[in-house]
């Protein structure tokens, strides 16, 4: 079976290691073919890991708004690579994917990692790829919760399947004490405990938040340092809060890291005071690395984050109640190694790849034979 996935990927973020993970655990039979749009240039980073992975890779040379030319190229690509089913990661994927696969013939999917309303612009596309969703062949959401916001757009509950983000086998290996090293000299002081985050810099992300507890907790906290692992469009924002809150040297923008995961079991605590998810892979990757979290009560991360069981689950925005949550695991060690311990076991048994594939099988074997 060919299954192409299609993308829009400017970066390699939790959701393009979602499906490069699928496709390394998808058995022999299954040939996956990667192509996303250029994203300018910016898809390279993408493409290039699947072809280290050993999977093929195309990026196209069209994209929105000239959604005519696009989709003369997918349908080209889609006929040249003898495409059996499409996977679409994203609104714009979903939109020309779906328009493509039809003329074809072929059986579309969509992955459903949830919506963001970012800008105006990308409001506009989610709410097409709302209407979308409903003539998929299925929606897969990556989290109950985001099941239901599909359910809300319309979408036939028949459609709908909840098929979990997951982790791969590296994400529980042993720390790697270089990188204990290399987190402590980001400092220009190295702290006592380390606080970190993870993610794009982006207004849903609500990294914003993080900083507010970091200039409530400093003063009390002297030996506590943060850093934050990704890039985006609220960097120079978010610099600027830093300076404004005098957390110069304790509050570190360490950029994007591509082996984020190594830096992750040498934090003390993660934080994820997003307002908006899916499902988020860092909170899976925190867990298995033995880090314990606090985390907004928002979209799929309750399915991961069992509130006073294996960290501490706060309202979106809150920053009185993320305040006092961090502060809680601060002044706790005990209390943070045992809530590490329940969330690496959960994960272990919940959150595979293995599992994540059977599941991929079983549904792609269903919608092939429906035709």
């Amino acid at each position: 079976m060919n299954v192409v996935h299609l993308l829009a990927s400017p970066f390699l973020g939790g959701p393009e290691r979602q499906v490069l993970g699928l496709a390394r655990h998808l058995p022999p039979g299954y040939r996956s073919i990667f192509v996303s749009f250029p994203e300018h240039g910016k898809s390279k980073a993408v493409l290039d890991q699947a072809r280290r992975d050993g999977f093929e890779a195309h990026a196209l040379t069209h994209n929105t708004p000239r959604i005519g030319r696009a989709a003369r190229e997918v349908i080209s690509e889609l006929r040249n690579l003898r495409a059996d089913v499409v996977l679409c990661n994203g609104y714009k994927p979903d939109l020309v994917g779906w328009y493509a696969a039809r003329r074809l013939g072929l059986p579309v999917i969509s992955v459903s990692h949830g919506w963001t309303a970012a800008t105006l612009n990308v409001r506009a596309y989610e709410t097409l790829d709302r209407l979308v969703l409903r003539w998929m062949d299925r929606v897969v959401c990556v989290s109950a919760a985001q099941a239901a916001r599909v359910r809300n757009a319309n979408v036939p509950e028949r459609k709908v399947s909840v098929i979990r983000n997951a982790i791969g086998a590296d994400a529980f290996a042993p720390p790697d004490p270089a990188y204990a090293e290399k987190i402590r000299n980001f400092f220009p002081r190295p702290p006592r405990l380390i606080i970190g985050s993870a993610g794009r810099l982006s207004p849903e992300k609500g990294f914003g938040l993080l900083v507010d507890v970091a200039r409530n907790l400093a003063p009390r906290f002297p030996d506590v340092g943060f850093v934050h692992f990704g890039e985006g469009p609220l960097r120079g924002d978010l610099a600027q809060a830093i300076f404004v809150a005098g957390l110069e040297g304790r509050f570190i923008l360490a950029g994007f890291q591509g082996d984020v995961g190594k830096y992750l079991p040498h934090l003390d605590l993660c934080v994820l005071p997003s307002y908006t998810e899916g499902l988020p892979v860092v909170l899976l990757e925190a867990f298995a690395a033995g880090v314990p979290v606090v985390a907004t009560a928002v979209g799929g991360t309750p399915e991961v984050v069992e509130d006073d069981v294996n960290g501490f689950l706060v309202p979106s925005g809150d920053v009185a109640a993320l305040t006092c949550a961090v502060e809680t695991m601060l002044r706790d060690e005990p209390l943070r190694r045992a809530m590490a311990r329940q969330g690496r076991a959960k994960v272990r048994e919940q959150f595979t790849f293995p599992a994540q594939s059977l599941a991929y099988q079983r549904l792609l074997a269903d919608v092939m034979a429906r035709g």
